[in-house]
């Protein structure tokens, strides 16, 4: 198969491997070569591949995986590798499961903020 993992901003991996594992909402996956096609949006976590039985591994965030015949792409909006496996994990926590709770609050308050100018649009089209 051939992988390749896609950033907003660049290509960060584009090889040939034997075997992807991800993770989704609804827990790991494993992909071989003669996988059906397959899409899946993932959670912040792990990618391990497989060449010549050697693994490797990607923390990465949220994004989406799609298998269409020999080529899997995937789409995040980051990724860390070359770092070792028991660094990956800290990785995923520290930089991507944080960013979550700060767009979490983020959202919240952009929430607030509009529907304080809904409130306040409708009182002004109310008196006049």
């Amino acid at each position: 198969m051939k992988l390749k993992v896609l950033l907003p901003q660049r290509i960060m991996l584009n090889r040939k491997v034997d075997k992807i594992t991800a993770e989704a909402e609804n827990g790991s996956f494993t992909l071989l070569p003669r996988h059906i096609d397959f899409v899946a949006s993932l959670s912040p976590g792990l990618l391990s591949y497989q060449i010549d039985g050697e693994e490797e591994f990607l923390a990465v965030d949220e994004g989406v995986l799609v298998k269409a015949g020999d080529e899997v792409l995937v789409s995040v909006r980051d990724a860390v590798g070359g770092v070792p496996l028991g660094r990956v994990r800290e990785i995923v926590e520290e930089r991507f499961l944080e960013m979550d709770d700060k767009e979490k609050k983020a959202r919240s308050i952009l929430a607030k903020f509009e529907a304080d100018f809904v409130r306040r649009f409708l009182e002004m089209e109310k008196y006049g």
